[in-house]
């Protein structure tokens, strides 16, 4: 009991109460008071701009976000280095201790794993469990960890020579690869992935050689298959049922126990290597062409290798002719292209011309990747207006921009899309190599531009409207996420029970199946707050 007067009783109570007010428990206390005005949307814009003073909290708030696709990734550059080190250990490879490239040995050993023999000026990779320094070297040289540009060795150097390290050792392992990236994905709420392999077209580059170039490009199409093409196409169907068959495997996909990354849908964009000879560009394309057209999986056609390799430049103009001949034999395989990963200095300054412009404007392009050099093209606000037009939507990395270009905050162009109403969204390219995830880059684009919640939630999306999975969009405005087509304008977007007529839509259409799944995820992550 407290003894004394009622004017100390007072006193004592008052520095009592502020004392208690004033402590760090009892603020924290208040500010994690939940914050219920508002729509769960306003809730969690709010919630956003909080997170947004701390990057750590940012990081936490949007790798729980819903993020819709990833439209731009490269299982060849998406792999981390350890993942290729483990492989190449059970493989039996070796590793070149100058440059760290993985080699085949000269002889395997009959042993249990299999012991190599390895030539000259290499080891095992298995001694990289054995020798940190070793191991440190590899994920360094497989990646862009701790790099530091020097004379005559910049970033875009070194990102491009990293896949020359490991290429060739993919074969056995597409359905691992899989499976980390969709497990990666599933871990950072993002339900959809178009990757782009690289599939084996040893056969198709052959009799290219053999046949050789000519402008006649439908004589040369006829040509190619007659001297059995499209036999690749069986090779590559029966690598991704065999890559699929495995994730599903690792993932426990329809068992109780299954994965949350069984829930990542995945599709693919054929690849197509652009830095060698017009015959063999051509051969591959038509290839590519007729996979995505017996193959529901394959989903489109992209052209990869560094844009301003001499080849690239030199033929660039002729590759986009390629296909724009062949989207007119297989107008339903989408197109998206590598076009505008240029900067200046990286060419002449006339090399900056008009990529992105050819890409939409010759070979019909839906979907531009990296688009950065766009204000120097010829006439850039005509070209702006013209993808915002034609909705052509432009895949942003900016990780590897950075890394590769040297082109970063102001001096990338993604404020000036935004701006013209070009559709925009973020990508990971090889988030292997860029040692990042696709949070990553929410976390990126947010602190660099200023990015609002409801900006993000755009991107997401935006991400999903142009995904290339068939049917119809579940919105009825291209690029408006506001009004739902007819058979659904009278749900609730996203919730468990839809209208009589929405079910039936959704059913019949996969790329409403996923915008639908998408507005499911953010009704329950706006929910938490």
């Amino acid at each position: 009991m407290l003894m004394g007067t009622p004017s100390a009783y007072s006193k004592a109570l008052l520095w009592f109460l502020l004392l208690v007010l004033s402590s760090p428990a009892y603020a924290q206390t208040s500010a994690a008071a939940p914050d219920r005005g508002g729509t769960p949307e306003q809730r969690t814009a709010r919630a956003f701009e909080k997170a947004r003073a701390n990057p750590l909290m940012l990081r936490a708030f949007l790798v729980r976000m819903p993020k819709g696709g990833d439209l731009h990734n490269h299982l060849d550059g998406a792999v981390y280095a350890e993942s290729r080190i483990q492989a190449g250990a059970q493989d039996g490879l070796c590793v070149a201790l100058e440059g760290f490239s993985f080699a085949k040995p000269e002889r395997l050993t009959q042993s249990d794993p299999p012991n190599p023999v390895c030539a000259d000026g290499q080891v095992p990779v298995a001694q990289a469990f054995r020798d940190q320094h070793l191991y440190d070297a590899i994920v360094d040289a497989f990646s862009m960890r701790g790099f530091v540009p020097s004379p005559g060795r910049t970033g875009h150097d070194h990102f491009f020579d990293t896949f020359a390290k490991f290429v060739g050792t993919d074969s056995p392992h597409v359905g691992e690869w899989l499976d980390e990236v969709a497990t990666r994905a599933a871990a950072q709420n993002e339900q959809y992935l178009e990757i782009m392999p690289t599939l084996d077209f040893t056969h198709t580059a052959t009799i290219s050689k053999q046949i050789g170039w000519r402008e006649d490009l439908a004589g040369l199409r006829g040509d190619l298959l007659a001297a059995g093409l499209h036999d690749d196409v069986a090779v590559a169907r029966a690598v991704l049922d065999n890559a699929e068959n495995l994730r599903r495997t690792r993932e426990r996909c329809g068992q109780a126990s299954e994965a949350a990354a069984c829930k990542v849908q995945i599709r693919y964009v054929y690849q197509v290597l652009r830095g060698f000879p017009k015959e063999q560009v051509f051969a591959q394309t038509l290839l590519g062409f007729e996979i995505a057209a017996a193959d529901s999986r394959v989903v489109g056609l992209n052209f990869v290798m560094p844009e301003d390799g001499a080849i690239s430049m030199a033929d660039y103009e002729q590759h986009m002719r390629m296909i724009g001949s062949l989207h007119g034999v297989y107008p339903r395989v989408h197109i998206s292209l590598h076009a505008g990963e240029l900067a200046p200095g990286l060419v002449p300054p006339e090399g900056l011309c008009c990529h992105i412009r050819l890409a939409i404007e010759k070979a019909h392009a839906e979907r531009i990747g990296h688009g950065v050099d766009v204000i120097y093209e010829e006439r850039p606000y005509e070209l702006l207006k013209e993808m915002a037009r034609k909705h052509v939507m432009v895949e942003i990395n900016l990780t590897s921009n950075d890394a590769i270009l040297g082109v970063s905050g102001k001096e990338h162009p993604l404020t000036l899309y935004r701006q013209y109403g070009v559709p925009v969204a973020l990508s990971t390219d090889d988030e292997g190599v860029s040692r990042i995830d696709i949070t990553h880059e929410y976390v990126r684009a947010a602190e660099t531009y200023g990015l609002s919640y409801s900006d993000l939630k755009q991107m997401a999306r935006t991400s999903l409207e142009h995904n290339f999975l068939p049917g119809a969009s579940l919105w009825s405005a291209k690029g408006i996420f506001t009004r739902a087509v007819a058979a659904c304008s009278a749900d609730s977007l996203g919730a468990d029970k839809p209208s009589s007529t929405c079910p039936a839509f959704v059913k019949t259409n996969e790329k409403a199946q996923q915008q639908w799944e998408l507005e499911r995820r953010f009704r329950e992550f706006e929910s938490s707050f």
